[in-house]
């Protein structure tokens, strides 16, 4: 079994760090320098970074901010945010992403995620499945950071992924995210059951425990958070160390 990785998120926008809740109400939280020295000293497994309006205002990553952090981060790192080509996932690989999040594009171009998987292996592609919960209980994902919604339902979107060639699902609910309330655990449990391919839980850690039903009961792969990290004294290192007292196996 694959040990449990710990993988703070990085939300970029407006040329700093930002935290919100539910996609909305961006606080800044720090630069985002200062953010990558500090994860590189905390035992943390990776980072994903996510640049959140790249895609809505039509722009591609930004490849030199990637290659001059990328420099400083000691770490695996994923990148998401704009991507829409073969050429944009190439150029991040080649600046120092380790890994590409795909979310929008894999919805309007699903394709790009078989040839990135065809070309650089299904390793470094991940798919970012972002969806609302609706007042009758159905849920849909949403593209362009939650602002676009597709009429496809998390679960089935996640197992086409698989199909396409996608090596990890990000599962994140919007409601929840920054919410600190506790993540998804009936939906991280049916998309974990539906796919072969590890899913990263998103969207809603609050404590340890949080951490851990996800693990347990969501039959999550790793854990991706941020507002634990940001608004709390809880850090990864500890979180590790408590999943580890409780059965679970972590990296180093």
């Amino acid at each position: 079994m694959l040990k449990v990785r710990i993988m703070p998120t990085l939300l970029y926008k407006d040329l700093g760090l930002v935290k919100g809740v539910g996609f909305d109400s961006w606080r800044r939280v720090g630069g985002l320098m200062q953010a990558v020295k500090v994860y590189n000293m905390r035992g943390v497994d990776e980072l994903v970074f996510l640049d959140i309006t790249a895609t809505a205002e039509g722009r591609h990553p930004d490849f030199d901010l990637v290659d001059d952090f990328a420099d400083e981060c000691f770490m695996p790192l994923t990148i998401g945010g704009g991507v829409k080509s073969i050429d944009d996932v190439k150029n991040l690989l080649r600046v120092g992403a380790d890994k590409v999040a795909i979310n929008s594009a894999a919805i309007e171009t699903p394709e790009i995620v078989t040839e990135v998987a065809r070309r650089f292996g299904s390793q470094c592609v991940v798919a970012s499945v972002d969806y609302r919960t609706h007042e009758d209980g159905t849920r849909e994902v949403y593209t362009h950071a939650g602002t676009k919604p597709t009429g496809i339902d998390p679960v089935a979107h996640a197992v086409e992924m698989q199909r396409l060639g996608a090596g990890e699902i990000l599962l994140t609910p919007i409601e929840r995210d920054g919410s600190m309330t506790g993540y998804d655990l009936p939906v991280l449990a049916a998309v974990a059951a539906a796919v072969s391919v590890p899913v990263i839980a998103s969207g809603g850690a609050g404590t340890y425990e949080d951490m851990l039903a996800a693990l347990v009961e969501g039959r999550a792969s790793a854990l991706a958070a941020a507002s634990i990290f940001h608004y709390t004294e809880r850090t990864p290192l500890e979180a590790k160390r408590f999943l580890a007292g409780n059965g679970i196996e972590t990296r180093v």
